[in-house]
């Protein structure tokens, strides 16, 4: 089928279209600038991308065979304070594009609304999906309440609280009632409708089999990545206070976490329905859900297999579509120099470490190894297995290789060095310039400390190796 996304670049957006890509369906995905296209979807087949604004779509048309369409526009973390109208005149402008094509089907991912009192964005989303209801095409919606899965806003802000802070001192919306959902649920749920009959001009709440308050969202969070956590709540926290609270305990910004408290101060019980029957989904548990997506941000476990799936075709398209750096509740060190000399560059790039060394005070890359080994660590003693050549999956001293591609001109380092936490070092020339990104993943306040322990170090090592990188001698 010919289908249209809106929202491309957001977090359900970019999952949805590599699944649908998989399933043999054709996309046109509209994106407000051409130029941020996600990378993993950037140079993917059977795909066509639309320049759009839906609040100035100009003399923008759809292509006229498109069989089903999904909304994905929401506005969450908008400064605008007249968010309702601009998200209302987004969906207006969407409905009378997609009524010119040949579209069937038009299929909306909204909030749960059953509450008498919602918050200001779950009043907005019922507003849009009246809205979107035509008699052109048939609108089929589902209503979501708190998506689990690695890279959503509430993921990494519950991440984020329950590895910085042992104990909690929180607001009274902790005990609100909610059922999350896991986005890979969501995404079957979003798959399945198309072209279903049974979900033709209606409208299903999808959640998961649980029913948990915020507090034990958190405590189960911290039983999956086994840290012991304590809650005391508080009944005197004003939604402002709340939301200040939350944006100085996590990395969250204060518009997103205003209007998260909004909505978290509403329960959000699904309504029961059988949509799971119909759509043949069966939604998994919440901490099976966080599991699964800490499994996904371990990429260095899947790495060993990762050689075999080349190998046999598992990976039909190139292996950085599968690779990602978390974002959320990261601490960065990020560094450009302009490349003269690009193929020189890349060989000292895939020359880095072993007995080449890291090119800048590799003295302190060395006791940095010895301290490794006595706390049980690696170390540097694996070394590299070919002087001037890597692959994924290749040991570099405590380091293990994500990604080696001289044709993206990008390599992608995982940490296997003991660590209060995750992290990552990448190269990457783009444009003739030369990208060096170091980023940190803390677990809890041990991580922090070590971040801003290592600190003064980077302002030397970091420039000297980038300098190295591009300075012929």
């Amino acid at each position: 089928m010919k289908v249209l996304i809106t929202g491309t670049t957001g977090y359900i957006a970019k999952r949805l279209v590599l699944k649908l890509l998989e399933s043999g369906h054709q996309l046109a995905c509209c994106v407000r600038d051409l130029n941020r296209i996600p990378d993993e979807i950037e140079h993917k087949e059977h795909i066509e991308f639309i320049k759009i604004d839906f609040l100035d779509p100009k003399n923008t048309h759809f292509p006229t065979d498109i069989d089903v369409a999904y909304y994905l526009i929401h506005s969450m973390a908008t400064t605008a304070t007249n968010f309702e109208d601009l998200e209302q005149q987004c969906a207006i402008n969407f409905k009378n594009l997609i009524e010119q094509t040949n579209c069937k089907q038009v299929i909306y991912l909204s909030g749960i609304v059953n509450d008498s009192s919602l918050s200001k964005h779950l009043q907005s989303r019922l507003a849009v999906e009246q809205i979107l209801k035509s008699t052109h095409y048939a609108l089929t919606t589902f209503r979501a309440g708190i998506i689990v899965g690695s890279g959503s806003a509430s993921f990494e802000i519950i991440r984020d609280i329950v590895e910085k802070l042992p104990v909690m001192v929180t607001p009274k919306w902790l005990n609100t009632k909610t059922q999350p959902i896991a986005i890979r649920d969501v995404l079957s749920f979003l798959e399945n409708a198309i072209g279903n009959e049974k979900v033709l001009n209606a409208s299903f709440d999808i959640c998961g089999p649980e029913i948990l308050t915020y507090k034990e969202m958190l405590l189960e969070f911290g039983e999956v990545r086994k840290l012991k956590r304590y809650i005391l709540t508080l009944p005197v926290l004003t939604p402002r206070l709340s939301s200040y609270w939350l944006y100085f305990v996590t990395s969250t910004s204060f518009n997103l976490a205003k209007a998260l408290v909004d909505s978290m101060k509403v329960e959000v019980i699904a309504k029961p329905s059988n949509i799971n029957e119909i759509l043949g989904v069966q939604p998994i548990k919440y901490k099976e859900a966080v599991a699964l997506a800490f499994q996904k941000i371990k990429q260095n476990a899947v790495i060993s297999s990762w050689k075999d799936a080349m190998s046999s075709g598992v990976f039909n398209d190139q292996l950085s579509n599968h690779i990602h750096i978390p974002h959320f509740g990261c601490f960065k060190d990020i560094r450009s120099r302009k490349v003269t000399n690009e193929v020189y560059t890349i060989d000292k790039i895939w020359s880095i470490g072993g007995e080449n060394g890291w090119y800048s005070f590799t003295w302190l890359w060395r006791i940095r190894g010895y301290i490794d080994k006595l706390f049980g660590g690696v170390g540097l003693r694996r070394g590299r297995t070919h002087n001037s050549y890597l692959e994924p999956g290749d040991p570099l001293d405590f380091w293990r290789v994500l990604l080696a591609d001289k044709k993206e001109k990008r390599l992608l380092l995982f940490a296997e060095m003991k660590l209060p936490g995750e992290a990552w070092l990448e190269f990457k020339i783009v444009k003739n310039q030369l990208f060096q990104r170091a980023v940190f993943r803390p677990k809890g306040i041990l991580g922090r400390m070590y971040w801003y322990a290592v600190l003064p170090f980077h302002a030397f090592v970091f420039n000297g190796m980038i300098k190295a990188l591009v300075t012929e001698k």
